[in-house]
């Protein structure tokens, strides 16, 4: 039986020639970032790299198995994560090919992801409009359109 903390570190070795890589245990295994892109997994001592559409048919053809699991309702589900084949586990310079397709992979992912939808203000940033009930952003000092405390204060002075 393989010593899973040793397997860890032999796989953290082989994806380090992409970059900063860094291990963590995650899902009963573990989870292997390059360059703060999640890349691969551990589970059961055998690593899966990430393979989306574009890398599939490569692992297809190596010979690769993808990471499936059995769910509670005993479904299988099939994540986009696969084997490299056994000599790429060998060395680095072997690996390194398998890991640019995992690295392409991730990178294709952070870029198809859709940006964060935009906050909605809060409370705080919120005032009443005056005879209306509706809401506007308050005005800041320092905001577009917003008048100085200064001069409001000199405006308010001569009217009294």
């Amino acid at each position: 039986m393989v010593d899973t903390h040793e397997f860890a570190s032999h796989c953290h070795e082989l994806l380090s020639v992409l970059g900063r890589a860094r291990t963590r245990r995650m899902f009963g295994g573990h989870g292997i970032y390059v360059d703060d892109l999640f890349i691969a997994l551990i589970i059961n001592e055998v690593l899966y790299l990430k393979a989306d559409e574009l890398a599939r048919p490569a692992f297809e053809s190596a010979g690769g198995q993808p990471f499936s699991y059995a769910t509670a309702t005993g479904n299988r589900t099939v994540l986009a994560y696969w084997t490299a084949p056994d000599d790429a586990m060998e060395s680095p310079p072997q690996m390194l090919p398998w890991a640019r397709l995992a690295m392409a992979s991730a990178l294709r992912a952070a870029a198809a992801k859709k940006p964060a939808a935009p906050r909605k203000p809060s409370a705080k940033t919120l005032r009443a409009k005056p005879g209306t009930g509706a809401k506007t952003p308050a005005k800041r000092p320092g905001d577009a359109g917003a008048k100085p405390v200064a001069k409001r204060a000199a405006k308010s002075a001569g009217k009294s």
